[in-house]
């Protein structure tokens, strides 16, 4: 008799094991980690005989897949992927999957809120009623209309399209660019990324991170943007670099950012970020509601089921895997094998 289809958790943060739940259910043995570094992640799938891992930030490289060679498909806790190297995961034959899904009306609502914020000035009127000053004009003279204020958005995917058309609906000018898309929806123009800059009174980031977009906002871009603009990033950290958007606060190039994620998380305590009063900070939690928490390890686990049974997953990320895909390989007998401890039910 052979031992069924292994399942490695590699890592994750949520105070939830319906991960586990929905795997066990399938018939799938589970093994759960708390790698945080490639080497953690390289010792613990040694002699796991993982088919299938489920990822939240541990990182993913060739070398972590060389230590799982019966692996056929991984499963991304959350919508971006770049902990996960695809390129190594295609040349073999390694199928990856993000949760696109589970969030994206909480991250819509984030960014709107965040945009608003900055837009009307909320955080400087709070202020000055605090401090015992009542007055419509004198805490932020610059609060828009949104008919005469154009917002930015730049990516076009799940969030990004519905950022702009209900950011168009609240009555905003918007314009969107997207180097994949033919289209934004709901009319929104696409445009280039330099004119998105010095047209916009607000840019939004919702593009994924990877080579291509690394340090998207750096100098160079924001000096682009128009004096007095103003930043929003609840996508990934990576896409600004974030001294040169220090230094543009700083210097009056922007009037102010607002900013869910990070290159580095938790923000360091010395951040220039955390004590700048034009910046509004929030802990990577836009994707966050007692609903979404509880959707994202089920529709992980969910998609390793699948495709372990042969059933289709749409959000595969590298279909290229199929021209490297290795068919299962034959499992020892289960007495042949001393596993590891599987995570307790």
């Amino acid at each position: 008799m052979s031992a069924g289809p292994t399942v490695v958790i590699t890592d994750s943060d949520l105070a939830s094991h319906e991960d586990e739940r929905v795997l066990r259910e399938a018939g799938l043995t589970t093994v759960r980690l708390q790698a945080k570094t490639e080497d953690e992640v390289v010792a613990g799938l040694a002699e796991t005989g993982a088919d299938a891992l489920i990822v939240q930030w541990a990182p993913v490289a060739a070398a972590a897949l060389e230590a799982a060679p019966q692996c056929r498909f991984i499963s991304r806790l959350g919508i971006g992927y770049d902990m996960i190297d695809v390129a190594a995961a295609t040349e073999r034959g390694v199928a990856v999957a993000n949760t696109p899904d589970y969030c994206v009306d909480e991250v819509v609502a984030h960014t709107l809120a965040m945009a608003l914020g900055l837009l009307r000035g909320l955080s400087q009127f709070d202020a000055a009623v605090r401090g015992g000053q009542w007055s419509a004009a004198l805490p932020y003279p610059r609060a828009c209309r949104p008919s005469e204020a154009t917002i930015g958005v730049i990516g076009v995917g799940r969030i990004g399209a519905r950022v702009a058309t209900q950011a168009q609906a609240l009555g905003f000018g918007v314009l969107a660019c997207d180097p994949y898309a033919t289209e934004a929806g709901g009319g929104v123009p696409l445009t280039t990324l330099e004119d998105l800059l010095r047209r916009s009174d607000l840019v939004t980031l919702h593009a994924p991170l990877n080579a291509e977009t690394r340090h998207l906002v750096r100098a160079e871009t924001l000096g682009l943007m128009r004096p007095g603009a103003l930043l929003v990033n609840t996508c990934r950290g990576g896409l600004v670099d974030e001294a040169a958007l220090a230094e543009a606060l700083r210097g009056g190039q922007l009037a102010g950012a607002a900013l869910d994620v990070f290159e580095t998380e938790p923000l360091p305590d010395a951040s220039p970020l955390r004590s700048l009063p034009n910046v509004l900070l929030s802990p990577h939690a836009a994707w966050y509601s007692p609903a979404s928490l509880a959707e994202l390890p089920v529709q992980a686990a969910r998609q390793v089921v699948d495709f372990l049974a042969g059933r289709p997953v749409p959000a595969i990320v590298n279909p290229g895997y199929l021209e490297h895909a290795r068919p299962p390989r034959p499992r020892p007998p289960s007495d042949a094998v001393t596993p590891r401890a599987a995570s307790p039910g």
